[in-house]
């Protein structure tokens, strides 16, 4: 009998979904990692230069805004730290769900012409963005060893800092579900992305980036804004590396167990979209 090294079937059923397949895509998922690391500011004046210069535009604008005028605590920590520690997870967070949820609508051309896992995009989506967070905690890391050597300023690091690669998955996989999910759902409804837009600057306010969770001292608000499943993974980044934050192992396991099931949800959805979505973009 004749044995073939390709075989091509149709998938019918929901639960379908090839993981194997996805690592046997791996160079691919490298080249397009690549492709959006080189294209992303390939023709700006800066460059690279804006994974640094954004950072600290915002960081600037929130002491003025929210330091200066609102006089919103930072528990007793520099401004600087305590708004760069939130800003460089964020936009991580924010970028790669923004990125990730345009995946049919911005790669129709390719999707049309020849076939891969179509899930390939959205994670080199977030693989790539990584670079761009590990450029911006260089600069965290630089403006926290400033304080710690040149200022009289107490800065705990403590065990909880090794939580870090943890929360960063977790990070990422929030994105990615919920950049899927969209994704899916805006090939038939457009105005989706403008709204996504909308609803992300809105939930960075519903974040602990520009203020502590401490500072909510009513328990029953506290507990609603712990529904967030970005809260614990700030607050708990902020506890590690600043020795300031609100814990709490269930916190921790609530986002997790969050991020496992949107992820779930959000593959499933993203897998039967895949096969009819050109009749739609």
């Amino acid at each position: 009998m004749e044995k073939w090294t390709t075989e091509i079937k149709p998938r019918t059923g929901l639960f379908d979904v090839n993981f194997k397949e996805i690592w046997q895509y791996k160079d691919l998922w490298s080249l397009f990692v690549k492709r959006d690391i080189i294209t992303q500011y390939k023709q700006t004046i800066l460059g690279p230069a804006w994974f640094v210069i954004q950072p600290v535009m915002t960081t600037a604008m929130f002491m003025v805004v929210f330091g200066r005028i609102a006089q919103i605590s930072t528990d007793g920590l520099p401004q600087p730290l305590f708004y760069l520690a939130g800003i460089c997870l964020w936009q991580y967070f924010a970028e790669c769900l923004n990125k990730t949820s345009s995946t049919f609508t911005a790669n129709a051309g390719i999707f049309g012409k020849v076939y891969f896992p179509r899930l390939i995009m959205p994670l080199a989506t977030v693989t790539s963005n990584l670079v761009r967070l590990f450029i911006q905690l260089g600069l965290f890391i630089a403006v926290y060893l400033y304080y710690v050597i040149f200022t009289d300023v107490q800065i705990a690091v403590n065990a909880y800092a090794l939580l870090f690669p943890v929360l960063i998955i977790m990070l990422a996989g929030l994105a990615l579900g919920f950049g899927i999910l969209f994704s899916a759902l805006t090939t038939k409804y457009r105005d989706l992305t403008k709204l996504l837009g909308f609803v992300v600057q809105l939930w960075m306010y519903a974040t602990p980036i520009i203020y502590p969770l401490s500072t909510i001292t009513n328990p029953r608000r506290q507990l609603i804004m712990s529904l967030n499943p970005i809260t614990s993974i700030v607050e708990t980044f902020k506890l590690g590396v600043l020795g300031t934050g609100t814990f709490s192992w269930w916190a921790l396991a609530y986002s997790f167990v969050f991020m496992v099931v949107l992820l779930g949800i959000g593959i499933l959805i993203f897998n039967r979209v895949q096969r009819s979505f050109m009749d739609t973009v």
